[in-house]
């Protein structure tokens, strides 16, 4: 199995700034969204969530801006899951349209699992243990990339 379509939709026109290109802060809700969408693959939808008071929190997320995109283009997001351990999940996330070989926007993101009574990090349930490791085993190893793993920076001077 490739990486998961976690989310599609159409670049609306609340989302582009001046130039007619997606403002840099709705990548971020597209990839969002689509970590809502993985959630609900491994049992963390709104119902489970509010039974088990369990959820993910956001730690890190690094977007890189690839290529631009405009009003209206129907984009989606793939998900790879790239670990996971019994409390935390390393996804990357990205962006394609149709036509276009390459992702116009990759996005890593380290996500912990928390119980919200505290609020404090809890281990995966068993459930959303085993569908992260039905996904891991299902999905093609994520194509080596510049992506992921990322320190910003600036170059040393030599």
């Amino acid at each position: 199995m490739p990486a998961l379509i976690t989310y599609r939709t159409h670049v609306l026109e609340d989302w582009v700034d001046y130039n007619g290109h997606l403002r840099d802060a709705f990548y971020l809700l597209i990839f969002s969204y689509a970590t809502d969408a993985l959630m609900e693959h491994i049992g963390l939808d709104a119902d489970s969530r509010g039974q088990s008071g369990n959820s993910l929190f956001t730690l890190e997320a690094h977007i890189n801006y690839l290529h631009e995109v405009k009003l209206g283009t129907e984009v989606w997001v793939q998900t790879h899951i790239i670990g996971f351990d019994h409390k935390r999940l390393h996804v990357y996330h990205s962006l394609q349209r149709a036509g276009f070989d390459a992702s116009l926007a990759a996005s890593e993101h380290m996500l912990l699992h928390v119980n919200l009574a505290g609020p404090k990090s809890s281990p995966f349930s068993q459930h959303s243990s085993t569908a992260l490791t039905a996904i891991v085993d299902a999905q093609e190893p994520l194509p080596a990339n510049a992506f992921t793993g990322r320190v910003i920076r600036l170059p040393a001077n030599s």
